[in-house]
């Protein structure tokens, strides 16, 4: 039996390919109707959709969801983020974006984003830009200078402008591939 994580990645991948899916497990369903991937949570109803029919996949997520870390985490790791504000429906649309090479992208709660930080704050004494960390802000990567907690929000400093979020707020950031962690691709040379 599938997981909720596998079942949505399932769900996510074909729709990517414009595929239709019919998958189930206790808690979650995926099926398509009338050319529309839809994910139902149990208990919840529709808690994510996308138009098989438009050219480019766009993403429409429930934010009350108890899905919603897993299907921010899959999005993300298929490169797709949160474009814009909630429509009428209550729904997220997420796009895919062009993930700077060398980067892996996140959506998280603020607070592992702090936790990131804390791994890679050594890099900001070094003169120059630190690019362990980027965070999306209008349209465009920037690289994290720096990063404080106060009154219970974090204080995202960007080159030239500050953000402020609430610990439990979701935030998109990217993080350098670790080249450790890249497995060897065997060659078929001879």
């Amino acid at each position: 039996m599938l997981s909720n994580l596998d079942l949505i990645r399932e769900f996510v991948q074909n729709s990517i390919h414009k595929k239709e899916v019919l998958l189930s497990n206790p808690a979650l369903t995926a099926q398509t109707v009338y050319k529309t991937n839809q994910l139902t949570a149990k208990g919840e109803g529709m808690i994510a959709t996308v138009q098989l029919s438009n050219t480019l996949s766009e993403f429409s997520i429930s934010p009350k969801s108890s899905q919603w870390e897993l299907i921010n985490q899959t999005l993300a790791e298929y490169s797709y983020l949160l474009k814009g504000e909630v429509d009428s429906r209550g729904f997220y649309h997420y796009q895919f974006c062009e993930v700077p090479k060398g980067y892996e992208m996140h959506c998280t709660k603020c607070v592992l984003l702090w936790r990131a930080w804390w791994k890679y704050r050594k890099y900001t004494s070094r003169l120059g830009i630190p690019l362990e960390l980027l965070i999306r802000k209008r349209d465009s990567w920037y690289p994290i200078r720096d990063l404080v907690i106060s009154d219970g929000l974090l204080y995202i400093k960007t080159l030239g402008s500050e953000i402020a979020l609430d610990s439990g707020d979701l935030v998109t950031w990217l993080s350098k591939v670790d080249v450790t962690k890249i497995k060897e691709i065997p060659t078929t040379e001879t």
